[in-house]
């Protein structure tokens, strides 16, 4: 579908309902979204709705539909029999979320092959009123992507075909269900990089990733997806195909519709395909773990290292005592760079660029300088591939240490820099001795990264 014919339908249905955050069973987009509500309630086991220290029961809506053996007939016919999943322990991994908190009660997954088959899952279910809930990985930690209810899940992992890459402009067109870590990969192979990198990637999918707009490891030298992706293609709750898989990074034609579904979480559409802008791989990696004993210093680093590293700079990411001690104690194989001595905080940085000794020549003239001004009180610098990824695993191996130490809630918030740790002191003071028996580690609310 021409993506104009579409554009004040969206603004009319979809913005408004969106910005005004009044979803009715009268909004023609509210059976779409009805297992992704807005804000952060309605998803744990028993289905309640926090806000505050509010709580009400988050009711099924009596309007949409329950599954029949006519639409199961239906998804058959058109998806095939294998690809209707009623098996209960597939259901059941498919039902709960990574860190095994909320739990949907969905009788039917669904897995199809391409968009044309979404489009007519969708415009199946609109007609319906069956509820759907969109699934990629899985790997999310706010229970997005599990059913509230009976939805039913839509699962786009098998579509998950590189459709072209380019390698003069680096312009990679893949389906929604590529799993990060072969994109990245494939990239490789390419002489290019994937501008996106989390924890995640070995699970997570391309089309998660966009519409939640992952922010990532790299997003201090490689910004966010909105910069990033150049086009995509989405399915409309009604079966509406909205091809906007652009390929151009200058297009003024128009309404930039693609912005919409970044970060859209699935409530405006599911993403199928994403074209994405990929730099091309350098071959000057460094990375130095540091030290420092207040979180003015943590401040007052990552300014200095934006203007002395500038264009090299990659990552810059933070994490505290508390956060180190987690990986620590529940990561097999994980050690401590540094010295046995205890700091307040811990910095991981990264610079990437062509020119290996001038590189490591320029971080290493920062740190002296870092170190001579009192900013870090520690710090070593990686000396070869398997010492860079050991300090990598120390920061990617938080969300799965947060979850062998027990039950969290982690959310990934947007502050200031200056106030992000005013917010771990505050939630300390609030939770008090409950701390010890409920969340050890609540101060991780994914603001270990300093951007």
């Amino acid at each position: 579908m021409d993506k104009y014919k579409v554009t004040h339908r969206l603004m009319r249905q979809s913005i408004k309902s969106l910005v005004n955050r009044q979803l009715t069973s009268n909004n023609p987009i509210y059976r779409f979204i009805s297992a992704f509500p807005l804000g952060n309630g309605g998803r744990n086991p028993q289905l309640y709705r926090s806000f505050g220290s509010l709580a009400t029961k988050v009711e099924r809506n009596p309007s949409f539909s329950s599954l029949n053996s006519d639409d199961l007939s239906y998804f058959k016919g058109v998806l095939g029999e294998k690809n209707v999943v009623q098996d209960e322990d597939r259901l059941e991994t498919a039902n709960i979320d990574w860190m095994h908190k909320y739990k949907g009660f969905s009788k039917l997954l669904l897995l199809p092959r391409n968009t044309e088959e979404v489009s007519k899952i969708l415009e199946y279910c609109n007609s319906r009123r069956l509820a759907v809930v969109p699934q990629g990985g899985n790997t999310g930690l706010v229970g997005g992507s599990v059913p509230v209810f009976d939805e039913v899940i839509i699962n786009v992992g098998s579509m998950n075909k590189i459709i072209a890459f380019d390698k003069v402009s680096g312009i990679l067109v893949c389906e929604a269900g590529c799993i990060l870590e072969n994109l990245i990969s494939y990239l490789d192979n390419q002489g290019f990089v994937m501008p996106l990198d989390l924890g995640a990637k070995g699970s997570c999918q391309i089309g998660g990733n966009v519409s939640t707009n992952a922010g990532g490891l790299r997003f201090v030298r490689y910004g966010s997806l909105h910069g990033n992706v150049l086009g995509l293609e989405a399915v409309l709750a009604n079966g509406d195909v909205l091809d906007m898989l652009g390929t151009l990074r200058k297009d003024n034609t128009g309404y930039d519709l693609k912005h919409l579904f970044i970060g859209s979480e699935g409530s405006l559409g599911i993403v199928t395909k994403v074209s994405i802008l990929t730099p091309p791989k350098l071959s000057s990696v460094n990375i130095a773990f540091l030290a420092c004993e207040d979180y003015l210093s943590c401040q007052k680093l990552l300014s200095e290292a934006k203007r002395k590293l500038g264009e090299i700079l990659s990552a810059f990411e933070f994490l505290d005592s508390h956060a180190m001690d987690l990986v620590l104690n529940h990561l097999e194989g994980v050690r401590n760079p540094l010295s046995s001595a205890v700091h307040n905080f811990y910095l991981l940085i990264e610079t990437t660029g062509s020119d290996e000794s001038y590189d490591k020549e320029k971080l290493e003239a920062f740190l002296l300088h870092s170190m001579e001004s009192g900013l870090i009180s520690d710090g070593v610098l990686a000396q070869d591939i398997n010492q860079a990824s050991s300090f990598w695993r120390i920061r990617e191996g938080v969300p799965e240490a947060l979850m062998r130490a027990g039950p969290v809630y982690k959310y990934d918030l947007s502050l200031p820099v200056e106030k992000m740790y005013s917010l771990v002191e505050e939630m300390r003071a609030r939770l008090g001795e409950k701390r010890q028996h409920y969340l050890l580690n609540f101060e991780l609310l994914d603001i270990h990264s300093v951007r």
